[in-house]
């Protein structure tokens, strides 16, 4: 174990290339963060590394630095396609973040071509790509890095490349193994060269990630690396600077308290964490069209294209509000984030630290808030436990108003926004059902009818969870729910001719008016009794 102190570039054991010591002056890094002063004089001195790291505490530039240095002192020059480094990232957010910051790098060494391998592109192109510009350093995601070394049909040899690979990282490992990686990093690493510099850094250790030691690195140094005012013992993984909160609210009022929240601070940088990705979906469409002056943007594990453009163009935002899942809350950097919301407590304890490591990383200062069930208050006493991450109430929330009715006009409105509702609701319980802390998250104890009318539901869903269940605190709209329109007139005009048959297609219904169904198994007519839609 090393222990380590800030100190600044000159005090390294070995003088730094002066190429990279002009831009660490470029982007105003004038001392190293203690991950930093540990890592590199190792990495250097060829060295392999397991280093453990609070989140936000500057792990890119510990492997980046050495990764240069040993290419640079190279006796023999990398021709345009082979590979003399690899960066492996679990996902494309954190991949795109350190190719950005490598080329700060780089565009000062012309003789070194880098390449993005991620998925949301086509593979074709990145083989095209990599015969053309080359790629002497590879920063990709395990699931395309693997395709890559399977399309010798498109002409590329990846394996012949990588022969002459000098340094692997591994970022995020234990990340990389929660997600389902294992398979695929297994394949990778048989297509290595054994003689090689590994670094392999994580914000925690598990027993998967000492397999994974044992496998791919040769006698590692081991760094754990404590910020100043944090006892050697302390197993705190927050940083310093990190104010952390809680707020107890009961089903129906978290939405509204959340608005509130975002609309007394429209001049701040947020990031509000869901459980799900259809939870993303609803909410952040809700919130869109709620907070007025403030760009929403939502990010998730399902969107395929859309990610890359949405995770650049938040960055560069001096305010907003960023609705997303946890593949936000590992490694991401993203400037000046004032506060980390989540709206849902994540599926793990570790999960709650890495999502709030999103804001305070690097020195700076910053704030996260906890939304919690007063059922799940003892949650805040099993933080504290098991991850040194005390948390103080929020008591001070100005009153909110009533943003529910609104959430269910939206619904009433347009198809597309109740289905997103309903779809959030069956997801949402879903997920809780499998926490990971299920002796405080239990979903039998769940009051399902608050739980609704927080979600603005027209009506209660048909799902497992809820069978023979009574929802007598719970007013199902008067609406019948089969006749709500898409807004979108296409979407719509296809509904009809699935549900009313092709004579109906183009008729406008009018208020009250009841439809033949005709889809087979479906020949039913609705009929009205005593203010409610019966079958």
């Amino acid at each position: 174990m090393e222990n380590a102190t800030e100190g600044t570039w000159d005090g390294l054991p070995q003088r730094l290339n002066g190429k990279i010591r002009q831009t660490l002056k470029e982007l105003k890094f004038k001392y190293m963060t203690p991950v930093q002063s540990a890592t590199i004089p190792l990495f250097m001195n060829n060295k392999d590394i397991a280093a453990e790291a609070i989140t936000g505490s500057g792990k890119t530039l510990a492997f980046l630095i050495p990764l240069l240095e040993i290419l640079i002192k190279r006796e023999e020059k990398l021709k345009k396609n082979q590979v003399g480094a690899l960066i492996i990232t679990p996902t494309r957010e954190l991949a795109v973040q350190i190719d950005e910051v490598l080329s700060h790098f780089t565009k000062h060494f012309p003789q070194f071509s880098q390449i993005l391998l991620i998925g949301g592109s086509n593979p074709v192109d990145d083989v095209k790509k990599f015969k053309e510009f080359g790629g002497n350093i590879i920063v990709a995601t395990p699931g395309r890095l693997e395709d890559m070394f399977r399309r010798q049909a498109d002409g590329l040899d990846l394996v012949s490349c990588v022969k002459t690979l000098d340094v692997l990282i591994l970022d995020e490992a234990d990340r990389l193994l929660d997600m389902g990686f294992e398979a695929s990093l297994n394949t990778i690493l048989g297509f290595l060269p054994k003689q090689r510099r590994t670094g392999l850094f994580s914000a925690t250790q598990t027993q998967e990630l000492e397999n994974l030691v044992r496998a791919g690195l040769r006698n590692p140094v081991r760094i754990t690396v404590k910020e100043k005012g944090v006892a050697a013992t302390s197993t705190q993984k927050t940083p310093m600077r990190l104010q952390n909160y809680y707020m107890i609210c009961k089903a129906d009022e978290k939405f509204n308290n959340l608005v509130a929240f975002l609309q007394q601070r429209k001049k701040e940088k947020h990031l509000v964490f869901f459980s799900t990705c259809a939870c993303v979906e609803y909410y952040g469409k809700a919130l869109e069209t709620l907070i007025k002056k403030v760009k929403v943007m939502c990010i998730h594990g399902k969107m395929k294209h859309k990610r890359n453009k949405i995770f650049t163009e938040f960055r560069k935002l001096n305010s907003g509000v960023l609705v997303c899942t946890d593949v936000m809350a590992r490694g991401i950097d993203i400037p000046e984030v004032n506060w980390v919301l989540q709206y849902d407590p994540p599926s793990s304890a570790s999960a709650f630290v890495h999502r709030c490591g999103r804001t305070a990383r690097i020195g700076h200062h910053g704030s996260a808030l906890v939304f919690l069930l007063p059922m799940e208050e003892s949650y805040v006493n099993f933080l504290s436990i098991n991850q040194k991450c005390p948390l103080q109430e929020m008591t001070d929330l100005e009153s909110s108003d009533d943003c529910l009715p609104q959430l269910k006009a939206m619904a009433e409105c347009d198809r597309a926004m109740f289905e997103k509702g309903m779809k959030a609701f069956v997801s949402y319980v879903q997920a809780y059902a499998k926490h990971e802390c299920n002796l405080i998250f239990r979903v039998k104890d769940l009051d399902f009818c608050s739980l609704a009318r927080g979600f603005g539901l027209l009506r209660m869903p048909r799902m497992p969870e809820l069978r023979g269940k009574h929802f007598s605190d719970f007013i199902c709209t008067t609406i019948d729910t089969d006749t709500i329109p898409y807004k979108d007139k296409n979407r719509e005009k296809q509904r009809r001719q699935k549900c009313y048959g092709t004579e109906n297609k183009n008729r406008k219904v009018k208020a009250g008016e009841i439809l033949q169904r005709t889809k087979p198994g479906q020949n039913r007519k609705l009929k009205r009794k005593k203010g409610k839609w019966q079958h």
